[in-house]
């Protein structure tokens, strides 16, 4: 008997509408890890991810009804997110991000590299993470978007509710200002 495929997003989405709670649940298992993982880099903090990961759910879940498919469900959830967060950080008056050593070392390989080069990557991840805490918070949240969370320039302009140029404008300037704030 073969393995049982996943449900269809969209109709995931269809049954969630009509409010099938299970249908949603599929949903939050679908996004759950992203939506944390995007929010520990935006807070610097679990236990405030996990705060509003549960918080970005109960409210997509309040306006899924309202949600239209001109718009990707990862976008409006990561939206959602976002502006959940920069709530939380304003409240906070402080914005800081997750180390990048703490996101790479999840994401290693599992064969052991040499002391010297787990050494040289720490120094890479200290210079890469100290040139990103010098850039401001519009340009840091676009660099995590695109190159930690791959997200298309499409889906990025619609989380940050910015145009599409702007947005090729930015992420330009962002790694532009982030290759001057990297060591020689």
């Amino acid at each position: 008997m073969p393995a049982s495929s996943p449900p269809d997003e969209t109709d995931c989405i269809a049954r969630a509408q009509r409010g099938e709670v299970a249908a949603f649940s599929e949903l939050v298992t679908r996004y759950q890890d992203r939506i944390y993982r995007f929010l520990v880099r935006m807070t610097r903090s679990q236990e405030d991810a996990r705060e509003l990961t549960q918080e970005t759910f109960l409210s997509a879940y309040q306006a899924i009804a309202r949600w239209r498919p001109e718009a990707r469900l990862s976008t409006w959830l990561f939206r959602i997110a976002r502006n959940q967060a920069l709530d939380r950080l304003r409240r906070a008056r402080h914005v800081e991000f997750v180390a990048l050593d703490e996101v790479l070392h999840e994401q290693l390989p599992a064969d052991t590299p040499t002391p010297e080069a787990v050494l040289q990557a720490r120094q890479r991840v200290a210079a890469l993470e100290g040139a990103l805490a010098r850039l401001s918070v519009e340009h840091r949240e676009i660099l995590l978007l695109r190159d930690i969370e791959d997200m298309p320039y499409e889906d990025i302009a619609e989380v940050l509710g910015i145009s599409l140029g702007t947005v090729k404008s930015r992420i330009a300037r962002a790694r532009t200002g982030l290759l001057q704030h990297m060591p020689r």
